[in-house]
């Protein structure tokens, strides 16, 4: 069955009413020309070696390569194996509260683990249903969009955690926005949002969001997590608990309110948690409720691409073109397009053997023989010097055979000759894992914000770099832990007078009080309200 991948590129057709339009002007053009010449037969005799065949044949070979040229780039394949399958489903965005006070142990082992315990046991009894992941806290960001792929989600998921997210807070209203984003904007139903937080601290326009989504077709189910009692918040770098600018203990206390708003907002329904399994229940029957949709699962087709067939059918069309000339008196000059053609023979089939061993290379780094990978991609990069991705997948290959040192070498080629953002933001990021995998926390850390300067997007990119920034705060520590104490100095036997020392005493004692009247000061026009960090 043949199929194109890329049906947008069809917009390109566009381009033939105006190849059209300058053909019909050209042939206007030379009329007019004719006309103010006025005489006839002397046009005639000007015009005696011109081609009106061969001018049409050119204007042709332009236009049939153009439409080669949109074929090749809309992919024209065909299927190997595989069956597509109509199944009936509906898009789900779980958004995960993972802010400091779901480390709250009220439930146990702590809020934000029987989340994540709740959500995957949800994702494994769900069949047909898209599923997508958020994760807020004082931001919001999507950690997964909508996919049928159940167990990526559940790795997503598995990493989700408060170290993701530095700003503190409970950004509801940013989530479901976030939520509502990664749905199909052109679809009025079939989308469902799973909220799972304890809505402490919660943003003003959270209810105003979810009823701009429930006109948007969306549903929003809630659950609250913890208790109205509260709990107290551990705090994973002092071993104690959480305590406010005051010093008191902060207690964090389930908001029932504003999450059982929401969901009556948006036409679903919210519940207390309780125990894993009448959560699941309960929330997997209010999913299947919704109305569901017909899906066109291919995800498991394997096709054929033939652009390349098309792409070279472009290039010969236009050399062609560039070799017929208008004049009758040109056939002798159609011997070198056949030369140009035998030129291109080497080409083609130059350009097929370097994929060839690329394809060869990545076959053996999937069979886990980086050394017969690294041969391959070796060979590939000699082909083509300024190609980037054999160098690229050399450098995979070489950090997995254990060639940290080379694999940066080469790393740092492909950074100097590709021109593509995307690519560079992608070398920087495994620069990244190499130097943090080799305890190089520094280099580790500016490889990911080079990452990052580029594509800000990069999710992956981000939670590693607070992961290496954890490590390195915890590196620091050890060392100040391990260093001797500094030895102090001996104490030198005093040189200055009895009056001398009383006049320093009272010097050093009116500066403290100076001080002291400062900060006074200072304290009694500073705002009283403490900034929470939970």
């Amino acid at each position: 069955m043949f199929s194109f991948q890329n049906m947008y590129y069809f917009w390109l057709t566009a381009l033939v009413p105006v190849l059209l339009l300058i053909y019909i002007l050209s042939i206007q053009r030379k009329k007019t020309i004719a006309k103010k010449i006025g005489d006839a037969r002397l046009v005639d005799m000007l015009t005696a070696d011109f081609s009106k065949a061969k001018f049409n044949l050119k204007f042709s070979l332009l236009i049939i390569a153009l439409i080669a040229g949109i074929l090749s780039v809309a992919n024209f394949r065909s299927k190997d194996s595989g069956s597509s399958t109509q199944k009936s489903g509906i898009d789900v965005m779980f958004a995960l509260d993972v802010s400091n006070s779901m480390l709250a142990q009220d439930i146990s082992p702590s809020r934000l683990e029987r989340a994540k315990q709740l959500i995957g046991k949800i994702i494994d009894r769900l069949q047909n249903d898209r599923v997508g992941l958020v994760v807020f806290a004082g931001k919001a960001y999507l950690q997964m969009p909508l996919s049928s792929d159940h167990s990526a989600a559940k790795l997503f998921l598995s990493s989700a955690s408060t170290d993701m997210i530095p700003t503190q807070g409970t950004v509801i209203g940013d989530a479901l926005k976030m939520c509502d984003l990664s749905f199909n904007e052109k679809q009025t139903k079939y989308k469902a949002i799973v909220l799972i937080s304890d809505g402490e601290d919660h943003d003003e326009n959270a209810v105003t969001q979810a009823e701009e989504l429930a006109r948007n077709g969306v549903v929003i189910h809630t659950v609250g997590m913890g208790s109205t009692q509260g709990a107290t918040i551990p705090d994973q770098l002092t071993g104690s608990y959480k305590t406010d600018q005051n010093g008191n203990v902060v207690y964090s206390r389930l908001n029932e309110a504003v999450l059982s708003e929401i969901a009556a907002k948006a036409n679903g329904d919210y519940q207390l948690f309780g125990a894993t399994d009448r959560a699941v229940t309960k929330i997997i029957a209010d999913l299947n409720a919704i109305e569901k949709r017909e899906i066109n699962d291919d995800s498991q087709n394997h096709y054929s691409s033939y652009f390349q067939i098309f792409m070279m059918l472009m290039f010969i069309l236009l050399l062609l073109e560039v070799f017929v000339s208008e004049r009758k008196t040109a056939v002798k000059k159609l011997k070198p397009v056949v030369a140009a053609l035998l030129l291109c023979i080497p080409f083609s089939s130059f350009a097929q053997s370097e994929e060839e061993l690329i394809q060869q290379g990545n076959e053996a780094y999937q069979r886990k023989q980086y050394d017969s990978a690294i041969v391959m991609y070796k060979k590939a990069a000699a082909v083509k010097k300024d190609e980037t991705a054999a160098e690229y997948n050399l450098g995979n290959a070489l950090y997995k055979s254990g060639a940290v040192d080379e694999s940066i070498n080469t790393y740092d080629r492909v950074l100097k000759i590709s021109r593509n953002k995307m690519e560079q933001s992608a070398v920087h990021y495994n620069k990244g894992v190499v130097f943090q995998n080799n305890k190089k926390l520094e280099e580790c850390i500016a490889a990911y914000k080079n990452a990052l300067r580029i594509n800000p997007d990069d999710a992956d990119a981000r939670i590693n770099l607070q992961r290496a920034l954890q490590q390195k705060k915890q590196q620091d520590q050890q060392k100040q832990n391990k260093s001797p104490e500094k030895q102090q100095p001996k104490k030198q036997p005093s040189k200055i007078s009895r009056n001398e020392a009383e006049e320093k005493l009272q010097a050093l004692l009116q500066q403290e009080k100076n001080l002291h009247d400062k900060l006074k000061k200072s304290s009694s026009t500073s705002p009283n309200k403490p900034e929470k960090d939970w």
